[in-house]
Parts: structure tokens; C-alpha cells; sequence
């Protein structure tokens, strides 16, 4: 009895460490940047401008992509989830383009990060 016990004990712990592991990364991942903080370092600070124009480091391009893969998954202050995906969206595809050295993700990126169209629906 208590053979079987200890060998079912540890295989239901690994089930349950293999669902929840995935759901606790991705909410790290969301949780790692707010929106304002995003603003404030990317939109209002270099960041972007140095990605989109070509003078950013590797290491900046990713942190780009990253800041904008978590603004994705924010939840925006107004407006529906649809046209929040679709604005988030663009800009990942571009940030994304900018780390594997696409020559056209700056200007991708500049269309994607039009202020006014994501401020005017969702601040």
C-alpha cells in the first residue's frame, strides 16, 4: 500500500508542476513591464526611436521586443480587447523583425507606433 502511495505521490506532482508552470511564466512575462512603464521607457524615452531608426544594440532590440510583447498581454485602460490585439500586435511583429535584422522594421515599427490611434481608444 504505502509502495504504491510513494510512487503515485511524485507523478502527481510532476502533473501538476507541468500545468502550472506554463500559466505561471506567462503571467511573469505580463507582470514584468506595466504599460507605464513601457510609455515612459520605450515610447517616451529612446528606446524605440534608436530601435526604428538602426542605432540599437542587439541587446536593446530585445529588450524592445520584450516590452512590447508584455504590453500585449496588458490589459489597456479603456477600449475592447480586439483593437487593443491588433495595435499591440503590429508592434511586436515590428519589434520582432527589428531582432532578426529585418532592414524593413524601422519603418514598420514607426507605422506601428502611431500614439494618437492606441491613445485615442484605449487611455
Amino acid at each position: 500500500m504505502y509502495l504504491r502511495l510513494a510512487a503515485v505521490v511524485p507523478a502527481v506532482l510532476i502533473m501538476l508542476c507541468m500545468v502550472a508552470l506554463p500559466t505561471i511564466a506567462a503571467d511573469d512575462d505580463s507582470a514584468k513591464y506595466s504599460t507605464k512603464d513601457i510609455m515612459k521607457k520605450a515610447f517616451k524615452g529612446p528606446l524605440l526611436k534608436k530601435v526604428a531608426g538602426g542605432g540599437a544594440s542587439d541587446a536593446e532590440k530585445k529588450q524592445l521586443h520584450s516590452m512590447l510583447v508584455a504590453l500585449s498581454k496588458n490589459k489597456p485602460k479603456k477600449g475592447d480587447a480586439e483593437s487593443w490585439t491588433k495595435l499591440t500586435g503590429a508592434l511586436v511583429k515590428a519589434s520582432e523583425a527589428a531582432v532578426k535584422g529585418d532592414s524593413n522594421a524601422g519603418q514598420a515599427l514607426k507605422k506601428a507606433a502611431n500614439c494618437k490611434a492606441c491613445h485615442n481608444n484605449h487611455k
